[in-house]
């Protein structure tokens, strides 16, 4: 069953459609139920509701939940880890009257979207999904993953989370931002194409992620620490690291982050709160640093953006706010795109070394 938007002009409408929308951050159940061509009750996002609500690309990940830093641990991660990428793989084709294609590069993603054909990205949030071991990354790369974020809440091989699990043993930092590891799994990130993702990371990952990457950063689903005291958030010094990358904050539809809670009860989120983060990111950076995200499967939700049919209405209230088609389409989607588009020619750079 699928929500129906709330309504919104025909304008909104007409624009929303003719637009690369993209979200950058979407979980796949897990274990694998083979439903993405379903309309099911109990996914935010299947490919159904993505025709529905005019959402032409999402990026599908692979979420491994952070375990015991030990061989046993690592094994079990990269099995799983594997295999949901290819269950994002076979998120494809021809099913119930909707067409899909995982795509790996953005010639492929706009070529797909000129097709009218829905574009599924894969990425891997988590990089305890590699274990302590960067050749997995190219088997990641080789399965269509486009980013992977370094950390999840708690600490890994690779780097510090900005939420630590004391019930892993974990102090307040482990390796004061990247270890060696994370440096060199960074360096081979950059040499697979791969984008460095540090939502979930500790501000000393993140700002040494910015230093250490060949390419811009992605925070794939965060918001900003100033309008929203959370320590997921990113705080202006980040941000201005963030620029200074070329890289792009996607602001994620997780009311916790987007809102301090001012009352017992549960926390409400808006349309209008995911957008007052952009417009904040707009003044500070500018339009070039700032896309969206929903964070759907995987917690986020808004009152108002429900699931995949309703990313219409966040196209409405930017209109509302005076932004222009170009900018819309940079918030939706080209921003993102710009940041793969860079990994891309680095890879090739680094191939032709």
């Amino acid at each position: 069953m699928t929500t129906q938007p709330s309504f919104v002009s025909p304008d909104a409408v007409a624009l929303h459609r003719a637009l690369f929308t993209l979200d950058s951050h979407i979980d796949i159940p897990w274990p694998d139920r083979n439903d993405a061509f379903e309309d099911t009750a109990d996914r935010r996002v299947d490919l159904p509701k993505m025709q529905q609500g005019g959402m032409f690309a999402g990026c599908f990940v692979a979420y491994i939940a952070q375990a015991a830093i030990d061989r046993e641990g690592h094994a079990q991660a990269q099995e799983q880890c594997l295999a949901m990428l290819d269950a994002i793989g076979r998120m494809q084709g021809i099913h119930n009257g909707v067409s899909a294609r995982v795509c790996s590069a953005v010639a492929d993603m706009r070529a797909a979207f000129h097709e009218g054909v829905l574009v599924v990205v894969p990425a891997v949030e988590n990089g305890y999904g590699m274990g302590d071991d960067p050749a997995l990354l190219k088997q990641f790369r080789a399965k269509g993953a486009r980013y992977v974020t370094l950390t999840h809440n708690g600490h890994n091989a690779l780097a510090d989370a900005a939420i630590h699990r004391p019930s892993l043993g974990d102090g307040p930092q482990r390796h004061h931002g990247l270890s060696a590891l994370g440096r060199e799994a960074i360096a081979e990130m950059n040499r697979l194409g791969i984008v460095v993702d540090v939502s979930h990371s500790s501000k000393q990952t993140m700002l040494q992620a910015v230093q250490v990457s060949a390419t811009p950063i992605v925070a794939s689903h965060s918001c900003v620490r100033t309008l929203c005291d959370h320590p997921r958030n990113l705080d202006d010094e980040q941000l201005d690291a963030l620029k200074e990358s070329g890289g792009v904050i996607q602001i994620t539809a997780m009311p916790a982050f987007l809102k301090p809670k001012l009352e017992e009860g549960k926390r409400q989120g808006f349309v209008t709160d995911l957008v007052d983060h952009i417009d904040y990111v707009v003044r500070r950076l500018g339009p070039e640093y700032v896309g969206i995200s929903s964070d759907f499967d995987g917690g986020g939700a808004l009152e108002d953006w429900q699931n995949a049919t309703q990313g219409v209405n966040i196209t409405a209230e930017l209109m509302r706010r005076g932004y222009d088609k170009s900018e819309i389409a940079a918030f939706w989607g080209e921003n993102f795109l710009r940041v793969l588009e860079n990994a891309e020619q680095v890879a090739e750079q680094s191939r032709i070394a």
